[in-house]
């Protein structure tokens, strides 16, 4: 019967009727009929429809969509003779996610905390969102906060009380100081949580500084570096994970590796602000700890925002000082910067989303000039696109709130 050519011309209407020919006589002869799902509701063997389309018989399938009308007026042209076409890869959503080359997870992001001795959370003006917490129950709960939404890593900021700073910057190495005393506490609460921390004067300095200044105003390297291995020290034996020089002092790197060693901290990282330069982009960042230079400004020791080969200098340096991670700051005004580290180096490469640029993005979202959460999102991935393994970023909490789908 599967060979004849009286098979119907509509092979549902044939698959109907032979199915049902096939199960009467079945049932004729005492058979039980012990069909699987599929072949009950198709009617057939897979052999059998096997058979039916090699006869011919084809079973029916949606038609296919009819080609979409061009607008009234689109001029009938012929088509361009292109072997390539770029938009192919991109006509969908799920094209575009199959294809795309860069991502952005919480586990990227370092979130930047600023802390103080006091109980109470202060704001701070020029960065919307943004506060001094108090070390002891809102640093606490803004770190829980981000642990949940998977980000994991957290960079320490203090703001000293002024009768603490002088112009070597001791407290810095102070090891009850505002810095070790929350490294212990955050380790004892979250002890796989990653600490770094800010290696440099400034905001133990009486002067501003990053360094020690001399009376002619210069600042000097070499005593600066030995107060920093000493911070560095601290650091470390108080818990964290990750020292980070931002001083910019020649030689630094080293030299804290060294210190490290000798305690036996070989197991603590070191990222090196490797370019760091000297941008008006720190501004609201300076109003946050109360670090303003007393005067002169960083331009004799932070680069020079036109130079572009001197990074290579700093990079090289670093790597054979035994650096771990190399560090550009700031991030999206320095995307040439990052790239150029990155195609230069094999070590990981963080980028610094500075203050200016948070204030700058937040400020266009108030005033409806832009739309905030698009452009964070947007800024987060053109610096992994550059380059940047970790971004550190004030945006860290609110960026994975979106990449966790929480609304705002």
């Amino acid at each position: 019967m599967m060979g004849t050519s009286t098979l119907g011309s509509s092979s549902t209407v044939w698959c109907g009727e032979w199915f049902k020919c096939k199960v009467e006589r079945q049932r004729r002869c005492g058979m039980v009929v012990r069909a699987s799902s599929n072949t009950a509701s198709k009617g057939l063997t897979n052999e059998e429809c096997e058979a039916a389309v090699v006869a011919g018989n084809h079973p029916p399938a949606p038609t296919a969509p009819p080609v979409p009308k061009a607008p009234p007026a689109t001029p009938v042209i012929t088509p361009l003779t292109l072997c390539r076409r770029p938009r192919r890869n991109r006509r969908s959503a799920h094209h575009r996610a199959a294809f795309q080359e860069t991502s952005l997870s919480p586990a990227n992001l370092v979130y930047p905390l600023f802390l103080h001795e006091g109980n109470e959370d202060t704001p701070i003006a020029a960065m919307p969102g943004c506060y001094r917490l108090g070390w002891r129950h809102g640093l606490v709960h803004q770190v829980a906060q981000a642990r949940d939404v998977g980000v994991n890593s957290i960079v320490l900021f203090p703001k000293v009380p002024d009768a603490l700073k002088s112009p070597t910057g001791d407290e810095a190495y102070n090891e009850n100081g505002l810095v070790p005393r929350t490294i212990r506490l955050l380790k004892d609460k979250f002890p796989d949580l990653i600490i770094y921390t800010d290696v440099a004067l400034d905001p133990y300095s009486s002067d501003g500084h990053d360094g020690i200044v001399r009376e002619d105003g210069v600042i000097m390297n070499d005593e600066t570096v030995h107060q920093l291995c000493k911070q560095a020290v601290a650091q470390a034996r108080a818990g964290a994970d990750v020292v980070s020089p931002s001083d910019m002092m020649d030689g630094r790197v080293g030299a804290i590796r060294t210190a490290l060693d000798a305690e036996g901290f070989q197991h603590v990282s070191i990222m090196s602000y490797t370019a760091k330069y000297a941008s008006a982009f720190y501004g609201p960042f300076r109003e946050a700890l109360d670090s303003n230079p007393r005067f002169g400004d960083k331009k004799t020791y932070q680069m020079n925002p036109a130079n572009y080969r001197e990074a290579l200098i700093e990079t090289q340096a670093d790597e054979s000082e035994g650096a771990d991670i190399l560090l550009v700051k700031p991030g999206l005004p320095y995307l040439d910067i990052i790239r150029l580290l990155r195609d230069n180096s094999s070590l990981p490469i963080a980028a610094y989303q500075v203050s200016g640029e948070y204030s700058m993005i937040k400020a266009g979202g108030v005033l409806k000039m832009i739309d905030e959460e698009k452009v964070m999102m947007e800024s987060l991935m053109c610096l992994r696109r550059a380059g940047a393994d970790i971004i550190l970023t004030y945006f860290a909490l609110q960026a994975a709130r979106c990449l966790c789908g929480e609304k705002r």
